[in-house]
């Protein structure tokens, strides 16, 4: 069992190539196990639901078998993500915000050999985090996009690096932030170095560090030695959920490999790379299909990504 703590919502998305009719499930941690689930690893979400979307998210969740955990909310949460390039550049805007989720029930995840903590807008407490630290000797991942978002009075979603967030990210084994998230959380660009910006965060306490570059594939820190993990070149219907399928593919690989890094990371971009090919959570992924694509970029041992500190070398 792994289990995911994080809000689902039903999000408008619009691409250059999608243009969708009504808003569809997603979020953070949903997507991780929508991805996990099509593996036929047994998963759990945990997350706050309002009455207008409970029933959908419910039947929603059991196509999939997935378990679930519904604490009440006065509204299901949701963003309209317009992306306006090919790069996942997008405005975020608020369209509900669901209750935070409160103190967490051991009981929600004492079966787990993993707990995947991707909020979506602040819904985890720092607290809670180290509370499930105390509690699980299990493999605990973040991915911290909603620990350092908030929403102006107009609904726009910003991002700051708040207090205390060093020490929450302390908690974890493996911490994944996008460029964005890791430059907003060391002042440095990652598009420039982002094996600088792995390295800060690996110094607050984190076991592995991996730092997202869309299309240029990402880079690994485990205090050791980095690797390089190369995109797997598709077709990019929607990004959406590029970041959390990574995460799911990454600990699935992780798990099973004994803690392979690099095969973990081609696992992890292979599983994003079926992802963003489609929109929604209604698509064919199999294990079977993820291991194909991983073993192009495994053969790909000289890969580097194409970050400015790289081509100055």
């Amino acid at each position: 069992m792994i289990t995911a703590i994080g809000n689902p919502v039903y999000d408008y998305i619009k691409t250059k190539k999608v243009n969708p009719d009504g808003r569809v499930l997603s979020g953070c941690s949903t997507n991780a196990v929508l991805a996990l689930s099509k593996m036929d690893e047994p998963t759990r979400l945990v997350g706050a639901v309002g009455d207008d979307y409970k029933d959908q998210f419910i039947t929603d969740l059991a196509k999939h078998g997935i378990e679930h955990v519904v604490v009440p909310s006065k509204e299901t949460g949701g963003f309209s993500l317009i992306y306006y390039d090919d790069f996942g550049n997008r405005t975020l805007d608020l369209l509900g915000r669901a209750a935070d989720i409160g103190e967490i029930n051991p009981a929600w995840y004492t079966d787990s050999k993993a707990i995947l903590i991707g909020p979506i807008l602040g819904e985890v407490s720092f607290e809670n985090i180290h509370r499930i630290r105390e509690t699980f000797d299990g493999l605990f991942f973040c991915d911290p996009q909603g620990l350092i978002r908030g929403a102006d009075k107009d609904g726009r979603i910003y991002h700051e690096k708040v207090d205390g967030i060093q020490d929450a990210l302390g908690q974890f084994d493996i911490v994944k932030p996008n460029e964005l998230e890791g430059q907003i959380l060391t002042g440095i660009d990652c598009r420039d170095n982002p094996y600088e910006a792995a390295k800060i965060i690996h110094a607050w306490g984190p076991k592995i560090v991996i730092v997202t570059l869309a299309e240029l594939g990402s880079i690994i820190y485990d205090g050791n030695q980095f690797y390089d993990i190369p995109p797997y070149g598709i077709d990019l219907l929607d990004s959406t959920g590029a970041g959390d399928t990574y995460m799911a593919g990454f600990t699935f690989e992780f798990l099973k490999s004994g803690g392979d890094i690099r095969r973990a990371g081609c696992y992890a971009s292979c599983t994003s790379s079926v992802m963003i090919e489609n929109t929604g959570p209604d698509f064919s992924m199999t294990e079977a299909m993820i291991r194909e694509r991983q073993e192009k970029l495994l053969a790909m041992r000289n890969y580097q990504v194409a970050v400015a500190c790289n081509k100055k070398a």
